[in-house]
This record gives C-alpha cells, sequence and structure tokens, in this order.
C-alpha cells in the first residue's frame, strides 16, 4: 500500500479540526434571566430563550390551564420542568411530567401540552427555533 505524504505543518502552527474552528468563533457569554425579554405569548404563557451557535435554551412560565397546541418541530427538544406539571399527547400515550423530570422529544413527534399547575419549564432545542426567534409561531400566540 503506498505511503500517504502529509504536508509539513509551519513551525508554531497548531492543526485545527473542523470542530474547534467552529468552536474557536463562538464567544463566550454570561447571560442572567432578568436581562433576557420575556415575551407574553398570550394570558398563561411567558417565555424568554437564549440563542447559541446550534442550540437554544428557553424559560417557559405557565399558569395552570395553559395549553400548547398540537404541533412538531424539525428541532430535537429537551423539556425539564423545574416547578408544577405537564400533561403531554405524544406518540399515542399521555405521559405527565413533573418537577425534576426530564421529557426527550425526537425530531418530527407531533405533541401537545397542558400546564396542571402553575409551571416553569427549561427547553432545550437543537438546532434553535427559527420560528421563535421570528415570531412566526402562531400556534403559542393564539392568532396573534
Amino acid at each position: 500500500m503506498p505511503k500517504v505524504q502529509r504536508r509539513a505543518r509551519k513551525p508554531g502552527k497548531k492543526r485545527l479540526t473542523p470542530t474547534k474552528k467552529k468552536l474557536s468563533k463562538m464567544e463566550l457569554k454570561y447571560i442572567p434571566w432578568n436581562s433576557v425579554e420575556l415575551e407574553d405569548l398570550n394570558p398563561l404563557l411567558q417565555r424568554q430563550f437564549v440563542v447559541g451557535e446550534d442550540i437554544m435554551l428557553a424559560r417557559v412560565l405557565m399558569k395552570k390551564g395553559c395549553i400548547v397546541p398540537r404541533h412538531s418541530h424539525h428541532n430535537e427538544q429537551l423539556t425539564y420542568i423545574l416547578e408544577g406539571a405537564l400533561k403531554f399527547w405524544i406518540d399515542g400515550k399521555e405521559i405527565v411530567v413533573n418537577a425534576g423530570e426530564v421529557l426527550t422529544i425526537p425530531p418530527h413527534m407531533p405533541h401537545k401540552a397542558e400546564a396542571l399547575e402553575d409551571t416553569v419549564d427549561l427547553d432545550v432545542f437543537s438546532p434553535p427555533r427559527a420560528d421563535w426567534i421570528n415570531k412566526t409561531d402562531q400556534y403559542l400566540r393564539g392568532g396573534k
């Protein structure tokens, strides 16, 4: 088998993998939640979110009885309940997720949720939700 020749690296020059190159373009950010806009989507639903390169973290505040209508998206989603409880209708099942519990939602899986009590949850999306960023998420805005 022939030997593959590699070009010599210039002295002092580090070899960067594509991941390291991408990371080197990102910047460190410290973001207190109280500095992030609290968006009122409807009388029972508020949210804040922070967007990274390939990920988004949302803090979602729901009053008891708040309904998130059935929807799906191409984003992978992790939902972590900090306070309260959400009932999900997903994959032909009803699942109640309580404080301290996590639900993983694969891309393209239709789901609906209801706040069983006043609830605070953290949602992680990858990639970030363009419809939330662009404010085109009418299903949450009650027809606004």
